[in-house]
C-alpha cells in the first residue's frame, strides 16, 4: 500500500508540474525513477494515464478522472495520519512561495532562516512579484495574498491581518489643508495602490459605521513602497499598512491623519490551488506562518474592538 501511495503522490505532482524532471528535483529523486513510478501506477490500474511525447505530457480521459480522485485519497490519508500524530511525512523538497515584493522583503524573507532550521529537509523558492501569478501555470505551491480572494479555483486560509492608516506629508498638509472627515478626501490629491480590486474606493471604519469614499489622484502604483515615496514627497494622501513602518512616522516624513476613521483592515491569506493535493510541506509552512504572525503586533488577526497598532508619531 505504501508503494501505491508513493505512486499516487508522484503522479499528482507530475500532473501539476507537467514535468517528470521537476518532480524528481522536488522529491530529491531521479527522472527515470519518477517515470517508473507513474508507469507502475498505470500497470496497477490497467489504463494509460498520461500521453507522453518529446515536447509535452497530456492527460488521458482516465488520467484526468483519476487525478481528481487521487487528490481526495491523498488528502484523506494525510488527515488520518495527522489525527494520530504519526506517519505523516516530514516536510521535504522545494516549496515555491509567491508573495508581494514589499511584504515578502519585510516579513517573509526574515522568517526563512528559522523556517529552514525547523525543517532541515525543506528548501524554499521565494517568488516575489506584485502580479497575480497563476499558481498552477507557474508551479506555485503557496501564495500570500492580501485582501479578498475571489478566484473560486483557489482556497484561501486567513493567517493574519493588515492594519492600515491614512497618511500625508507635512508639506502637503500645509499646502492643501488637513481633512477632518473621509468625505473631504474627494477634494484632495490621493496616491492609489492599484493592486486592490477597487483602488479608487477607500473604505473606513468609524463610530458612524462603515464609510466608502471615491478618491482621485494622478499617480497609482502596484508597489506600496512607490506609494509611500510619493506620499512622503508631498504628492498627496495615501493609505499604507502599519507593517510598512519600522521607524516613527516623523522619521518617515509623514503624519497620520483622519484618526478615528480607520481604513478597513485587510486579511492576509495563505492561498493554494483547489486543484492541488495539499502536501505536508505546504501545511507545515502555513502553520509556521500562522504562529509567527500571531506574535507580531501589526500582522496578528484582529480581535473585535482591538486598537490599530500604528507606528509612533
Amino acid at each position: 500500500m505504501a508503494d501505491v501511495l508513493s505512486w499516487y503522490r508522484s503522479y499528482v505532482r507530475v500532473v501539476e508540474t507537467g514535468s517528470f524532471s521537476a518532480v524528481a528535483a522536488e522529491l530529491q529523486s531521479t527522472q527515470p525513477s519518477i517515470s517508473r513510478q507513474v508507469a507502475a501506477l498505470e500497470r496497477h490500474l490497467g489504463t494509460l494515464l498520461l500521453q507522453r511525447s518529446t515536447r509535452a505530457l497530456s492527460l488521458t480521459e482516465d488520467g484526468r478522472a483519476f487525478y481528481a480522485q487521487a487528490l481526495r485519497v491523498l488528502a484523506a490519508v494525510d488527515d488520518a495520519e495527522g489525527v494520530v500524530g504519526k506517519g505523516r511525512s516530514a516536510p521535504r523538497g522545494v516549496l515555491r512561495l509567491a508573495c508581494p515584493v514589499v511584504f515578502g522583503r519585510m516579513h517573509l524573507a526574515p522568517l526563512m532562516p528559522a523556517l529552514l532550521r525547523h525543517y532541515p529537509e525543506l528548501a524554499m523558492d521565494l517568488v516575489m512579484s506584485e502580479a497575480k501569478i497563476d499558481l498552477v501555470e507557474e508551479g506555485i505551491d503557496l501564495a500570500i495574498r492580501i485582501g479578498d480572494v475571489a478566484d473560486e479555483q483557489l482556497i484561501a486560509r486567513p493567517i493574519g491581518t493588515t492594519q492600515r492608516i491614512t497618511l500625508a506629508a507635512p508639506a502637503y498638509l500645509a499646502r492643501r489643508g488637513r481633512p477632518q472627515h473621509p468625505q473631504e478626501l474627494g477634494a484632495h490629491e490621493c496616491v492609489l495602490f492599484s493592486s486592490l480590486s477597487t483602488p479608487e474606493i477607500w473604505q473606513f471604519d468609524s463610530p458612524e459605521g462603515a464609510i466608502a469614499v471615491r478618491v482621485q489622484g494622478r499617480l497609482r502604483s502596484n508597489n506600496s513602497e512607490a506609494v509611500r515615496a510619493a506620499v512622503a514627497g508631498g504628492l498627496g494622501i495615501g493609505v499604507l499598512p502599519t507593517w510598512h513602518f519600522s521607524e516613527s512616522l516623523e522619521a518617515a516624513g509623514l503624519e497620520r491623519i483622519l484618526e478615528g476613521f480607520e481604513p478597513a483592515p485587510m486579511t492576509i491569506n495563505a492561498v493554494y490551488s483547489s486543484r492541488r493535493y495539499l502536501a505536508p510541506k505546504v501545511r507545515a509552512v502555513i502553520d509556521f506562518l500562522v504562529a509567527e504572525f500571531a506574535a507580531h503586533p501589526t500582522l496578528a488577526p484582529m480581535r473585535s474592538g482591538a486598537d490599530v497598532h500604528a507606528p509612533k508619531p
